[in-house]
């Protein structure tokens, strides 16, 4: 063996050591650990994602026990205020709670963690609770591979909850719809204008909506508001199948209606692994997950080929001054990437 060979052997032996010494460490419930395995996963070096991959093969087998719950609102719903109550009711109750943000236009060093931590610092304090964003670097295809591998890493160390939270608005609801089991959408009172420019498309992901803030002066509107919600989620298609879509009301400030809400999500995951429902779409969100992590691998492959880039920008041009159509722009790109796969 030459001496190159014996030094990437060496470093291949300790990586493998180092992973399966954090994988061991992330079993025993190390906090650590779990933070350093998810940078690992977060990290876009090579031989951090290799190391990642080591280490979460093994967690496969200790992953999928948890009950994976969404949380979406439009800006200024109480989304973090609500999460904060939801998870200190659940972690007082014994469960261990981790809460991951789902941010679309955040990166890596984004900053977003202290904010995060700093919304809801009593929640941050609590034994039972760990608090991480997950960054799509920019792009809400990183969420599919980034914020799933962290859930695995989270279910293997033993959170019994995962809370997604949806920093963002817009796709970004349809991206967590497909790897959670409940989703929840937080509303302010006063529904009607709300309800003009919410798209119906938005409101058939969710399976249950609340009014948030329904307390002191605000009560009777957020009644009102619900009923409002119930009347049109009657007229729409249920996000998931045997289950009617709910709306209801509670106040993260007084504590009202919170542990009714952990009650429901309870009696949905109950009845969905009673009918298999629970299960199908679990099942279908990995095959999802698998064909969109297979299109962002090509379509980076096929932006990153060489000959692709020599004649991209010209063939551009031709579309743009009408030389060419797009079809046939498409076809020549096309041809240069697999003349040269050959």
């Amino acid at each position: 063996m030459t001496k190159h060979a014996r030094k990437k052997f060496i470093k291949k032996e300790r990586s493998e050591q180092s992973a399966k010494q954090l994988t061991k460490a992330i079993l025993n419930g190390n906090r650590k650990a779990l933070f350093k395995a998810i940078t690992l996963i977060e990290s876009n070096a090579q031989h951090h994602q290799e190391r990642a991959q080591e280490m979460l093969q093994p967690l496969l087998a200790y992953a999928g026990r948890s009950i994976r719950i969404g949380i979406t609102g439009v800006p200024g719903a109480g989304k973090s205020t609500f999460i904060e109550a939801f998870g200190k009711l659940l972690c007082d109750q014994g469960y261990r709670v981790a809460v991951l943000a789902v941010d679309p236009s955040s990166t890596v060093n984004g900053g977003s963690i202290l904010g995060d931590k700093t919304r809801m610092e009593e929640l941050a304090k609590h034994e039972n609770a760990f608090i991480r964003p997950s960054p799509s670097s920019g792009t809400l295809g990183g969420v599919h591979k980034k914020t799933r591998e962290t859930i695995i890493a989270c279910e293997a160390a033993g959170f019994d909850l995962i809370i997604i939270e949806t920093v963002g608005i817009g796709q970004s609801e349809s991206v967590v719809r497909g790897m959670v089991d409940f989703f929840l959408m937080l509303v302010l009172t006063g529904a009607g204008d709300e309800l003009q420019g919410m798209k119906k498309g938005v409101l058939e992901l969710v399976d249950a909506i609340a009014v948030n803030k329904a307390d002191g002066d605000n009560l009777k509107l957020a009644i009102k508001t619900r009923r409002e919600y119930a009347q049109i989620l009657h007229l729409l298609r249920p996000a998931t199948i045997g289950w009617e879509t709910k709306a209801v009301t509670c106040s993260s400030l007084t504590g009202d209606g919170i542990e009714s809400i952990w009650s429901m999500i309870q009696n949905f995951t109950e009845l969905g692994k009673t009918s298999s429902v629970f299960y199908d779409r679990r099942n279908a969100q990995v095959s999802e997950w698998l064909h969109a992590m297979i299109k962002d691998r090509l379509e980076l492959s096929f932006y990153q080929h060489e000959k692709v880039g020599e004649i991209r920008n010209s063939i551009e041009a031709d579309v743009i001054q009408g030389k060419l159509t797009v079809t046939k722009a498409t076809d020549q790109l096309f041809r240069a990437y697999q003349d040269n796969k050959k």
